[in-house]
């Protein structure tokens, strides 16, 4: 089987820590690929992209352009509508037989997945791989057993860098320069994606 870690996120714009955090966890755990999935519409964020869908699209394919282990999947953007994790692992099984799929997350999300859609469908499905950095709280014992067993965690160095602080940088002129890959941050200055529109 082709051991693929599926990455979702919004990815608004995408950054080195994503970057960092795909390649590490694609060596500790010796996975085939690292898949890129941009959310259409994420049913767990309150926040709602300022990119569009394929203006996140086009800056992770700059990002990881080149890469021997990085793709991209816009399975959820041609779907549409809200993006809940079990409906695109059954359609990527549909579409992939001979793959097996995991989940790439934050310890954070690792907390929150008894909340997630038929996660006990999807438990059966995949394995979650959660992302520790150091001072994250983990909460993996409160977890249902069968949701427990399922989860696979990695600790990666700690970077503090988030698209949040990205996108405030840019509205206020200030340099993000080395925060995301070159070929991004010229496609954001060309767009003004996070220009202040006041």
């Amino acid at each position: 089987m082709h051991k693929v870690g599926i990455f979702g996120g919004t990815f608004d714009p995408i950054h080195i820590g994503h970057l960092l955090l795909a390649e590490h966890t694609c060596e500790v755990l010796h996975l085939d690929e690292v898949w890129f999935m941009p959310a259409a519409d994420p049913p767990h964020k309150d926040y709602q992209p300022l990119a569009t869908g394929q203006e996140r699209l086009e800056m992770i394919r700059l990002a990881i352009e080149g890469h021997p282990f990085f793709r991209l999947t816009d399975i959820e953007m041609e779907r549409g509508g809200v993006s809940y994790t079990v409906d695109t692992i059954e359609e990527l099984q549909r579409r992939h037989a001979n793959h097996a799929f995991s989940f790439l997350m934050g310890a954070d999300m690792v907390n929150y997945l008894p909340k997630w859609h038929r996660i006990d469908d999807l438990a059966l499905r995949i394995e979650f791989i959660g992302v520790q950095r150091p001072g994250t709280t983990l909460h993996l014992n409160e977890l249902p057993a069968h949701i427990r067993d399922k989860v696979k965690m990695v600790e990666i160095p700690l970077i503090e860098l988030s698209s949040t602080e990205i996108r405030e940088r840019a509205s206020q002129g200030r340099s993000y320069r080395y925060m995301v890959p070159e070929p991004v941050h010229q496609f954001i200055q060309r767009n003004d994606l996070y220009e202040s529109k006041s």
